[in-house]
């Protein structure tokens, strides 16, 4: 099979487009013939070698986790899926393999895609999605009626984030650029924080801030943020807390809990899901160059078949 391949660790540039190899599948796992994948800083730190001591991986390594597509075959003890499903999920760091044209990976960690969803919205949800409920609700524990702060508003876990927190009943403040407004408002944000042009430490104190950005944006925040309070940070593992105030990192694990509610809130009309860019298989590198730019708005994807 086609798929994105890492032979040396380093950026975008190291990656080739290459034949592969399927792995054997196991009786509890299925093989999906992917159809998109969810591009996700994580695989750029993984690519870089980055995360080696967490997530060790070995080479060649196809990269990506977020994934949605056609169940093509089950193993015998498999018995909620059938060839034909279309389905979801997330593969585990270490395994990686989205970025190709096929994947086996444990039939629990699939999710069915109601028709309603396309391949595309269904592969930008498992880590964005899944990484700003625990953000804000295990980590932020958020509860109705609270100011949450969020960078990044609308970018991937951001425009997720925005419109959990408004669901949850907050009062959500974003931060975004200009042209970036209108879409983080239809989102659920009650306020936006041009992040070019507006200090966003006049806007008084919150109760919680999700930060997915860390040096100088986290290290601002700590300001605005009351007695009590918490910061929710995806990038500054080493947080600690600060004057009476909480600071701490969220570890991402497993994105299969959080799946059900996506597809719930997603039918009922309550999830909005913001495509920034669809690149080819072949353009594996330019898709992660365009994420490490950091101005992604919502998802980058790899649409793995023409």
């Amino acid at each position: 099979m086609k798929a994105a391949l890492v032979t040396t660790f380093g950026g975008p540039d190291v990656i080739s487009i290459g034949e592969t190899a399927l792995r054997d599948m196991q009786p509890d796992e299925a093989t999906v013939r992917i159809e998109a994948a969810g591009v996700n800083p994580l695989d750029l730190k993984i690519v870089a070698g980055y995360m080696q001591q967490v997530f060790p991986i070995t080479l060649p390594y196809i990269p990506g986790n977020d994934f949605s597509g056609v169940v093509e075959a089950v193993g015998a003890q498999v018995t909620h899926l059938q060839p034909g499903d279309r389905v979801f999920g997330r593969s585990k760091p270490g395994a990686g393999g989205a970025f190709g044209q096929r994947l086996v990976i444990a039939a629990t960690d699939l999710c069915a895609i109601p028709p309603e969803m396309s391949f595309e919205q269904a592969a930008s949800l498992p880590t964005a999605f899944g990484t700003a409920r625990q953000a804000l609700f295990d980590s932020g524990r958020l509860r109705r009626g609270q100011r949450v702060l969020i960078h990044a508003a609308a970018g991937g876990v951001g425009s997720m984030a925005v419109q959990q927190a408004h669901l949850a009943g907050a009062y959500v403040i974003g931060t975004a650029s200009a042209g970036n407004a209108d879409l983080v408002k239809s989102l659920g944000a009650d306020e936006v924080i041009d992040y070019r042009t507006q200090d966003f430490r006049q806007l008084g104190v919150v109760d919680l801030v999700l930060d997915p950005i860390g040096g100088e944006t986290l290290e601002k925040s700590w300001s605005v943020l009351r007695e009590g309070g918490r910061i929710v940070t995806l990038v500054e593992f080493g947080i600690e807390p600060r004057n009476g105030r909480i600071g701490e990192a969220v570890f991402f694990a497993s994105a299969t809990p959080s799946l059900p509610e996506a597809v719930r809130q997603f039918k009922a009309g309550q999830l909005q899901i913001v495509t920034d860019s669809i690149f080819p298989l072949e353009d594996t590198r330019a898709a992660l160059e365009k994420l490490a730019t950091g101005h992604a708005r919502g998802k980058v994807l790899i649409r793995t078949r023409n």
